[in-house]
């Protein structure tokens, strides 16, 4: 059993949590400095239950289409980026883009993710353009997440637009997702370290504010394992906690994965399948205004399921991500077995469809 600490025990926080009283930043630092696994599956459950049913979680099939690998944001932890004039750099026509839409449309995928960071040759019109066309070959049969919430900062800044501006051109393309990519970590300390080039935290939630404002809809990411502290951690979770107090429901999602270390400045080793779960019952039982907590299955492949029970509903089997997989993620395309490895842990799987014919998110 986990200690008492001061006015501080499992008990004590447990049944603020019966009694769906929200939990403050010092009880999250107690629980993950004190509470054992299965109190954390204990209390993950709880918040969960408030949405969810225990023995239900959903899925989906989609790919990460990385169109270009030029970027200029120069993070230490990316294995995939090259910079302008690389010889092995390269950006994608739309033929084959629509040749990876079609390969995984056929299998029953529906969505579709584009990450291509900050290339200083594509300016918006470039953006109007891919998305324009996909959407109008496409309709509503599949749908796609066209940039992340960095990538929009930059492109808009790039082709001296407003986001709002910038954000009104896309959506008259088509594009209804702005995805909340390019996160990491929402302490600015950390992104002094890591990423200074990829924008301030104030400057990536006012872009998030933008989207709403645009009538788009977007989502919360995190990624762990680099040398982040728990107090940047519990930075990052408070910050998107107070944006959805804000703007209800106005993040559709939160997904927490794992950095992965190989063949990039950074290195290091990756955290343990434990810390991962422990972290994802954390988010849960925190985010307590978040409906959807999702699992990586990209990262942490089967572990990724067991997930389900410290407070993730949700979950992509992806069928592509060359970022992470240059990085050193291992994917797997058997999706009976991955649907496999929930089924095992207890849980019904039920696909969730994403195109606006079906039962739309």
């Amino acid at each position: 059993m986990s200690l008492a600490v001061g006015n501080l025990s499992f008990a004590v926080i447990k049944e603020k949590l019966v009694a769906q009283q929200r939990l403050e930043r010092h009880d999250a630092k107690w629980l993950w400095q004190n509470a054992t696994n299965e109190e954390l599956i204990d209390l993950a459950g709880l918040v969960r239950g408030r949405y969810h049913k225990p023995d239900e979680a959903t899925y989906l099939l989609m790919r990460i289409i990385n169109y270009t690998n030029i970027c200029v944001a120069k993070c230490d932890y990316c294995s995939f980026y090259r910079l302008p004039m690389a010889k092995d750099g390269y950006v994608r026509d739309k033929e084959w883009i629509f040749a990876k839409i079609d390969e995984l449309a056929a299998l029953g995928g529906e969505l579709f993710a584009f990450n291509g960071g900050f290339n200083p040759q594509l300016k918006i019109d470039f953006y109007v353009d891919l998305f324009g066309s996909i959407r109008q070959k496409y309709g509503d049969t599949i749908e796609f997440y066209a940039l992340t919430v960095v990538e929009l900062i930059y492109i808009a800044r790039l082709s001296k637009l407003s986001l709002e501006q910038a954000l009104k051109m896309l959506k008259e393309a088509g594009v209804r997702w702005i995805t909340g990519g390019g996160a990491e970590i929402l302490a600015d300390s950390f992104r002094l370290r890591h990423s200074p080039l990829k924008y301030t935290v104030q400057e990536y939630m006012d872009a998030q504010k933008e989207i709403l404002k645009a009538g788009l809809k977007t989502t919360a990411t995190m990624v762990i394992g680099f040398d982040e502290s728990l107090d940047e951690r519990l930075d990052h979770l408070e910050t998107i906690r107070q944006f959805q107090d804000q703007n209800p429901n106005g993040l559709f999602s939160f997904l927490s994965w794992t950095y992965k270390p190989y063949n990039n400045e950074l290195g290091g080793n990756e955290v343990s399948a434990e810390e991962y779960l422990r972290h994802l019952a954390l988010c849960r039982i925190y985010l307590d205004n978040f409906k959807h907590i999702r699992a990586s299955v990209l990262t942490q492949n089967a572990n990724a399921l067991r997930g389900l029970k410290y407070g993730a509903n949700d979950f992509d089997i992806p069928w592509e991500d060359e970022v992470t997989e240059m990085a050193g993620a291992v994917i797997e395309r058997d999706v009976e077995r991955i649907l496999g490895y929930a089924q095992a842990e207890g849980f019904k799987t039920i696909a969730r469809h994403v195109v606006p014919s079906k039962d739309c998110q």
